[in-house]
């Protein structure tokens, strides 16, 4: 197992923290990430004082770009279940978006995939002019298996979360804030302060008014375990069938999980057919 810790914690006061997400030259999220993910999710389950945590990367290209595809699946498939009684990659993101703390995400890169599923999960998300934002899984012969399905047909409409799952395009900032995807875009020179005075707000407030109130909020748009382990198990399914190698393999000869070739406009490259 690897002993870089991909999410930095900095507890800038007991009721606010901030978290670091690093790993490697595109931020992949692979198996290291789940395992130390359940880690941090029950941190913040534990910390009595805790009312807001913010999300945000160390590279300013990538907020987390995608699953890591190289990744060794007997491991992820052989990993034991989380707390819910479902894989831990789905009980991750379902402890993720039940936290009491408020979740936030600072976004100026793109966040694809698994990156945007973990998003997804979060409370609030704020994007700067250069984040990307998509579900490119279809585009490769799989299902998304973190159940974007769910959280986006609740937060955009069933229309356009098909467009987004289906389309397997890049979204750019500004279309993901007229969707709905994302809360709003911020200059690039105003995104962290404005996270930040957002979040320092809100840790300012009684922490038991603001997890009633968002238990309530939530209790209003439910997303009901079931979505979340049928969207994994149909990502096992589809993930690495033998008839989408070809798309795969030249999804990597033109770059893919580079910082300089097929990343920089995933979007596009997964519906070229040769």
């Amino acid at each position: 197992m690897s002993t870089h810790s991909q999410f930095q914690v900095d507890e800038v006061e007991p009721s606010y923290w901030k978290v670091t997400f690093t790993n490697g030259d595109i931020n992949l999220y692979d198996p290291d990430s789940v395992e130390q993910l359940a880690d941090l999710v029950t941190r913040i389950e534990r910390a009595p004082d805790l009312t807001v945590v913010v999300f945000r990367s160390s590279n300013p290209d990538f907020f987390m770009a995608h699953w890591d595809l190289k990744s060794d699946m007997a491991r992820v498939t052989a990993m034991r279940p989380g707390p819910t009684g479902l894989h831990p990659y789905a009980d991750n993101l379902i402890r993720l978006s039940r936290v009491p703390a408020v979740t936030i995400t600072s976004i100026n890169g793109r966040a694809r995939g698994a990156g945007s599923e973990f998003v997804l999960a979060t409370d609030i998300r704020f994007a700067g002019p250069q984040a990307v934002l998509g579900q490119f899984e279809v585009g490769t012969g799989s299902v998304p298996g973190g159940n974007p399905m769910g959280r986006l047909t609740r937060l955009v409409g069933r229309g356009r979360a098909m467009e987004i799952i289906l389309g397997a395009d890049d979204f750019t900032a500004e279309r993901a804030a007229e969707y709905g995807y994302v809360n709003r875009v911020l200059p690039a020179a105003e995104l962290d302060g404005f996270v930040d005075s957002f979040a320092a707000r809100i840790a300012g407030f009684d922490k038991a008014a603001v997890a009633q109130a968002k238990a309530l909020i939530d209790a209003s748009a439910k997303v009901p375990d079931e979505e979340s382990a049928a969207s994994i198990e149909t990502f096992f399914r589809t993930a690495g069938r033998p008839e989408n190698a070809d798309r795969l393999r030249r999804l990597f000869e033109r770059g893919l999980q580079r910082p300089d070739g097929a990343e920089l406009d995933l979007g596009r490259r997964v519906a070229e057919r040769a």
